[in-house]
């Protein structure tokens, strides 16, 4: 990776509220930069916004000491990539990102994850030391 341009930092509450100031946070940062491409914009805001919604959803539904949990965001900006990283200590996730695919039109839930992978170029995720890891790269589009 390129050394980089913009990073930043924070963590949010995990309830519906930080799924916005997530989005607003992303907003205000791809702003430092005029040169990123709306394309690139929207897909990786899509995937992210996506992403803190299951872990929202998922990662604390059955744990009732979910209150006060928050998620540590790091969002980094180069001239080649737009990428972040998502952190929690909810429970792991069971899923391969490998075998995830869009499911059908009568399907009320699981399209976000598939979203998700469809609108970057790599979706990792992983449990290390009793903490979900999430990664999220798009690939800048050419000038």
């Amino acid at each position: 990776m390129a050394d980089a341009v913009a990073r930043e930092s924070f963590e949010v509450a995990v309830e519906e509220a930080g799924i916005d100031h997530v989005q607003d946070r992303l907003g205000t940062f791809l702003d430092r930069d005029p040169s990123v491409a709306a394309t690139d914009r929207a897909r990786f805001e899509m995937a992210l916004v996506e992403i803190v919604g299951n872990i929202v959803e998922h990662a604390f539904a059955a744990d009732a000491e979910a209150i006060g949990r928050k998620l540590s965001v790091e969002l980094r900006l180069t001239p080649d990539v737009i990428e972040a990283t998502l952190s929690d200590n909810g429970v792991p996730a069971a899923l391969d990102l490998g075998s995830v695919t869009m499911p059908g039109e009568d399907a009320v839930s699981g399209r976000g994850l598939a979203l998700a992978v469809a609108a970057v170029d790599d979706v990792r995720y992983e449990r290390v030391d009793g903490r979900n890891h999430w990664e999220l790269l798009c690939r800048r589009a050419a000038d």
